[in-house]
């Protein structure tokens, strides 16, 4: 979705600074020890610490880090974390979704409430937004990847979805129960992808202007402030004129 991808290209050029960059490496280790402590330990073994090693090495994260994330999975002291979703409205009624993994629920609850609050939001009730959008596997490519064609021929032999191309690289859509075995189709035609992961794929959107993007963002980034909050998705649709401005 055009909103989905706008807003991957806003966080691209805003840059990471180290603090950023170092509260992304915990939220990615943290999705590691997780999945390492649901099943095996071994990647191979276990497709979804599979995927969270894969989109950790896409962004990054040192391969100490990454083991360092699976043994703690090991360790009988490890902290056991809940995920949780929750959903609201957000400037000019725009959707959000915010995925959170916490070990204290009623701490993370009332943060995300009050981030919503005072970011001209509303925290709403489970479902009060989800049914706008799907859940999806996504595979990112760069444009070296190969042209438009080669990229759809290779998602079509993978077993995907869909697959769309763009000056900003290639994006190749799938069922989210099928992510492992579709990426593993792509990497062996295409080579590693530049992300892989499960997303919330918006399937309507809200317009906004310049004003409503800039308190979106806002809200966007208080959210994903927050230690607990794994990942931050909204429907949210902008101009070229718009997005230029930002």
């Amino acid at each position: 979705m055009a909103g989905h991808s706008k807003w991957a290209n806003i966080q691209h050029r805003k840059g990471r600074q180290d603090a950023a960059r170092s509260k992304l490496f915990s939220k990615l280790s943290k999705e590691i020890t997780v999945a390492a402590k649901m099943g095996d330990p071994d990647p191979e073994k276990n497709p979804r610490l599979r995927l969270a090693v894969k989109e950790a090495k896409s962004q990054s994260v040192p391969k100490d880090v990454i083991e360092r994330a699976i043994k703690k999975s090991q360790a009988g002291d490890s902290e056991d974390y809940e995920e949780i979703r929750y959903e609201g409205y957000g400037p000019n009624g725009v959707a959000v979704i915010v995925e959170a993994m916490t070990d204290n629920r009623n701490r993370t609850a009332s943060n995300v409430r009050s981030t919503f609050t005072k970011n001209g939001g509303n925290l709403g009730e489970t479902g009060s937004v989800g049914f706008m959008f799907e859940r999806k596997g996504e595979v990112t490519y760069p444009l070296e990847a190969g042209d438009a064609d080669t990229v759809m021929m290779a998602a079509i032999e993978a077993g995907a979805e869909d697959a769309e191309s763009s000056e900003d690289g290639h994006v190749i859509w799938c069922a989210d129960t099928d992510l492992n075995e579709v990426s593993n189709a792509l990497e062996a035609q295409l080579g590693e992808s530049d992300s892989t992961k499960l997303v919330w794929r918006p399937t309507t959107t809200t317009e906004l202007d310049l004003e409503a993007m800039q308190k979106l963002m806002k809200l966007v980034d208080a959210l994903e402030d927050d230690d607990d909050v794994q990942r931050v998705t909204t429907n949210f649709e902008a101009s070229d004129e718009v997005m230029a401005q930002l």
